[in-house]
């Protein structure tokens, strides 16, 4: 291969940048592309409790290789499920799901929020955090808790709800414990958002009382008897903005986002609210007013749980992502999509292949205020029911795609890389740069006289932590003329300006 500095290379380059599409693109440049991993009750990882430490870390791998080529740019992991952790204890105890015993560490030691941050990273994949803030334990009559469990060092916290054990949102201790333990975490770990999901006050359970009376009594704060769901609505608000505000004060760019049940309110509730007739809703059952979080800037992106098809008859998934693709306050919106239904033998008819999964991405592109998609869980991607990965990879996540920029995270536009050449053995494309940490780089490829803009993720030829990006002569496929231009990312995703252009040809 040989490259080639024409004289007019500035024209072309100027040229390249500003060409306009005739349409718009198909395929988003940006566009989150996420997958929940739960670690409770073994659901995702690891698969069961007693695997050995490299069967754990080669599920990882595979687990993480296989989402990449299904598309995926992020990860998000559950450290915490019931006051435990699946790394180094700081404040919780080491989660049963790793060794079978709550309190027991892996053998031979490792830490497994370490592996899998630094995994994720290697591969250009954004790490979240996930905690489930108030759940104890989840089916307290099988667990088997630590002696420094929450649960046993400070039982006064904890209010017994059906099969679980829940800490009390009422309780000030309750709110500092929790932050502690997300802070705790921020500091040690390299991650990139803190994530929580739908739990905050049980779900209710019919004919069962959740048993606060005593802490309203107590920590009423002037709310009146017939306004106590207004007071635990109050509750959670502050937990969230106590533990917004501690991420904050230690790494102001990691996120803090938010996965609530799909439903805020029905309209029959509220006006306000979707045309739904959910059973329960954020608002009205589990207390939390995700819609006052969006509007005060105390979480940075919500992801509402949309788990239900399009056209189903009380949630339609359509009408609920219209809705909080209305109601998004200006935070990034992402939609969470409910493969866990996939089934050749499913009772509803459009979870028995992958087209209502191309067609629920399709709609979210489809609206303005909609960057993206998480999905749950990862284990479906294992498993390939209805040949899932070959849809990812072929209709509905042909092209890799930039994490999208978060407008409440402040960052930097970074420096342009220099110098874009061969190396001496003109296999492998390098540059110049002096990157800050969590940069990475986008190496853009143009065809021959096809002549497109850097905004069409099909141009993208590689997604690289590294300043070099080997090519070989199968990449420059019938001898035709290829041009290249890098750009440098920031941790945050702010694109700097291109390159220089190298022009390469057999």
């Amino acid at each position: 291969m040989k490259s080639k500095y024409p004289a007019l290379l500035f024209l072309l380059f100027s040229f390249i940048l500003s060409f306009p599409l005739k349409a718009k693109p198909k395929y988003p440049k940006r566009e989150m592309r996420a997958v929940w991993v739960a670690t409770v009750l073994n659901i995702d990882w690891p698969s069961q409790k007693d695997l050995s430490v490299e069967e754990q870390k080669k599920e990882i791998i595979d687990m993480l290789d296989l989402l990449k080529k299904d598309g995926m740019n992020t990860i998000v992991f559950q450290v915490r499920s019931g006051c435990d952790a699946v790394y180094v204890p700081g404040l919780e105890p080491w989660a049963e799901w790793l060794t079978g015993i709550q309190g027991k560490a892996p053998e031979p030691f490792y830490d497994p929020l370490s592996f899998i941050i630094d995994e994720c990273h290697k591969r250009n994949m954004e790490f979240h955090a996930w905690f489930n803030p108030f759940r104890a334990v989840a089916g307290y009559k099988l667990r088997q808790v630590d002696s420094s469990h929450i649960s046993v060092t400070n039982p006064e916290m904890i209010i017994t709800y059906g099969e679980n054990k829940i800490l009390n949102p009422a309780l000030p201790e309750t709110r500092s414990y929790v932050s502690a333990v997300v802070a705790d975490v921020v500091r040690r770990y390299d991650i990139d958002a803190v994530h929580m999901d739908d739990y905050f006050y049980p779900y209710k359970i019919k004919d069962k009382k959740f048993n606060d009376s005593l802490s309203f009594t107590i920590y009423n704060r002037g709310y009146m008897e017939k306004e106590i769901d207004d007071w635990r609505r109050d509750n959670v608000d502050m937990a969230i903005r106590q533990i917004h505000d501690s991420i904050k004060a230690l790494k102001p760019w990691v996120q803090f986002g938010i996965s609530p049940f799909g439903v805020w309110r029905n309209k029959n509730k509220d006006t306000k609210g979707s045309d739904t007739q959910a059973g329960q809703t954020c608002y009205d059952d589990l207390y939390a007013d995700i819609l006052k979080w969006m509007r005060n800037g105390w979480i940075d992106y919500v992801t509402p749980q949309i788990y239900w098809h399009i056209g189903h008859e009380l949630a339609d998934f359509k009408t609920l992502a219209k809705w909080w693709n209305t109601n998004s306050y200006g935070i990034n919106t992402y939609i969470g999509h409910g493969i866990h239904r996939l089934n050749t033998e499913s009772e509803t008819e459009q979870w028995r292949n992958s087209n209502e999964v191309s067609k629920q991405v399709k709609l979210c592109r489809s609206l303005p205020h909609v960057s993206g998609s998480f999905y749950f869980s990862s284990k479906v991607f294992m498993k390939n029911p209805v040949d899932i990965n070959q849809a990812m990879r072929t209709k509905i996540y042909p092209y890799p795609a930039l994490i999208p920029e978060n407008p409440a995270i402040h960052g930097n536009k970074p420096a342009a890389p220099a110098a874009l050449r061969l190396n001496i053995r003109g296999d492998s494309l390098i540059w110049d740069h002096d990157p800050e940490p969590g940069t990475y780089y986008v190496l853009y490829r143009f065809r021959g006289k096809s002549l497109r803009g850097i905004n069409d993720p099909a141009n993208i030829y590689r997604i690289t932590n590294n300043p070099e990006c080997r090519i070989s002569k199968e990449a420059v496929v019938n001898k035709k003329r290829y041009s290249y231009l890098v750009t440098a990312i920031s941790r945050t995703h702010q694109e700097s300006d291109p390159s220089n252009m190298l022009i390469i040809e057999d």
